[in-house]
């Protein structure tokens, strides 16, 4: 049996109506679960060894991950990583979420919480976050706490069809930030 990393350690991050808490083994059979749906699929893919696959985004060089919590339970997964060279510094980030909590405004509070964590308390002045082109709820979901569109990466993300598919640049400066919902 191939040994993973433990997964980072971190604070627990509370929203309006998420908890995001670092990721632990006893969280792996949700997020297996999750990345399983066919809508987190198309997205995360993940092979023919989901728990590898989970436990691969625990171990990621650089990344820091944490679950994300509704009621008390596991619905997503939401990660971040930071380029700290002084004259490109700036955090990005990545997420996921069941789609049997979707419309809830889980993602929107998910992403407020870790943007407000990455820029009070790491000091980023900048967050990126690259959804699919075709992904409009995703996109819709960020641009809501701030994102704006930078441009399209052509044929940057394979499908789970093989086939390549664009992707959507975007980026929030912290005097963008939306705090709450307008």
């Amino acid at each position: 049996m191939q040994r993973y990393p433990s997964p980072a350690v971190g604070p627990i991050l509370q929203g309006r109506i998420v908890r995001l808490r670092p990721a632990e083994d006893r969280d792996i059979p949700a997020l297996v679960r999750i990345r399983q749906a066919p809508e987190v699929y198309a997205h995360w893919r993940g092979g023919d060894d989901m728990e590898a696959a989970v436990r691969d985004d625990y171990a990621e060089p650089g990344s820091t991950g944490y679950v994300i919590e509704l009621d008390g339970r596991v619905v997503g997964w939401i990660q971040w990583d930071a380029e700290e060279e002084p004259d490109y510094r700036h955090a990005g980030m990545d997420i996921y979420v069941d789609p049997a909590v979707h419309g809830r405004g889980v993602g929107t509070d998910a992403v407020r919480t870790m943007c407000r964590h990455l820029m009070e308390d790491h000091g980023h002045h900048r967050l990126t976050i690259d959804p699919a082109a075709h992904n409009t709820a995703a996109i819709r979901c960020y641009a809501k706490v701030g994102f704006k569109p930078v441009g399209i990466t052509r044929q940057s993300e394979r499908g789970p069809d093989g086939t390549w598919h664009d992707g959507l640049l975007m980026d929030l400066l912290a005097d963008e930030f939306v705090p709450e919902d307008t």
